[in-house]
């Protein structure tokens, strides 16, 4: 049994492990709250970007004339399509994570996920050789060193100190390795901030880029605001060649709009990997917090009993002292 002496200690030390882990999340819950307001300032600029890019589709006069190669012209290739060997020759990938642990399975999650993701373009035919990978955080840089990648990029502030001019840095060199054929493909592998409690890893194809186009069935005249993620997808959006005359044309407008939407993109996923990071971190130090707290509560229970069977057999010592 232990003494006191080492009861007392680690309580000490179990109280001290507390105030850290009690500090960790109020300061992680903070910058969960900034990242929070960031994400929501951002919005409506994101918001008004794929609307005038919506208005732009609805346009049959625009996409008659619209020509980018960095839009996908593939029948049936969606966000989630992963390319196959001869269908691609080179394959990007853009890992998120953060810098420290004491997350949770934040970085574990989304390691899993960059390696569920090589598995099956190895599957697919491609190797080792044929992928670049782009990491934001110094975790998943580990790991995929670790797993034998070929690193172009490492970014280790960004997930310390997320800016729209780095991301829109990293984008532009993603854009010109496409557009340059270095490239056939590049897909970003991060945590999705869904709420406090839920930040799955996802993946996404970022290029070529899947655009939103009007639903079959719709007038030619309009197309549904859902398909830019406005939260009325009911609500129609007149052709843009109705109410409005673009100078210059609407595909010369479409062609610039697609690198903004393509950078702002970038800073949007390293936000969201940014909150959820904060996000996980806030949820693992309260539990971290609770079971410090349980285990005090233990320690103390199991001094004060100590402490009084102490006593108590002091007590009879005494009293037996007496006796004789």
């Amino acid at each position: 049994m232990a003494s006191l002496k080492e009861i007392k200690t680690r309580i000490a030390s179990v109280r001290n492990t507390l105030k850290i882990t009690s500090a960790m999340k109020m300061v992680a819950a903070a910058k969960l709250h900034h990242a929070q307001q960031i994400t929501v300032g951002m919005q409506p600029y994101e918001e008004q970007l794929h609307a005038i890019l919506n208005h732009l589709l609805a346009s049959q006069q625009v996409m008659e004339t619209f020509d980018s190669a960095l839009v996908a012209d593939k029948e049936g290739f969606t966000a989630q399509t992963l390319p196959v060997k001869g269908d691609a020759k080179r394959v990007a990938i853009v890992a998120f994570s953060s810098n420290s642990s004491l997350c949770g399975g934040f970085n574990s999650n989304a390691i899993r996920q960059l390696t569920v993701i090589v598995q099956n373009l190895r599957q697919h035919g491609f190797q080792t050789a044929d992928l670049d990978v782009y990491t934001v955080g110094r975790k998943v840089s580990d790991a995929a060193r670790r797993m034998g990648l070929t690193i172009v990029g490492t970014y280790p502030d960004l997930a310390e100190h997320p800016n729209y001019e780095d991301a829109a840095s990293l984008a532009q060199e993603l854009i010109q390795s496409f557009a340059d054929d270095r490239v056939d493909q590049v897909i970003l592998v991060y945590n999705h901030y869904a709420s406090t409690a839920s930040q799955p890893s996802v993946f996404e194809n970022y290029l070529p880029l899947v655009l939103p186009r009007p639903k079959a069935g719709t007038p030619s005249g309009g197309t549904t605001r859902g398909d830019a993620g406005d939260p009325n997808p009911q609500s129609s959006v007149p052709d843009t060649d109705s109410f409005c005359i673009l100078e210059p044309s609407g595909a010369e407008v479409l062609q610039a709009l697609l690198p903004k939407v393509l950078l702002l993109k970038i800073y949007s996923v390293l936000l969201d990997t940014n909150a959820a990071e904060h996000a996980a971190r806030t949820v693992a130090m309260q539990i971290a917090s609770d079971n410090a707290q349980k285990l005090l509560d233990e320690l103390t229970l199991q001094y004060n009993k100590s402490r009084q069977q102490k006593i108590t057999a002091e007590i009879l010592d005494i009293v037996g002292g007496l006796q004789r």
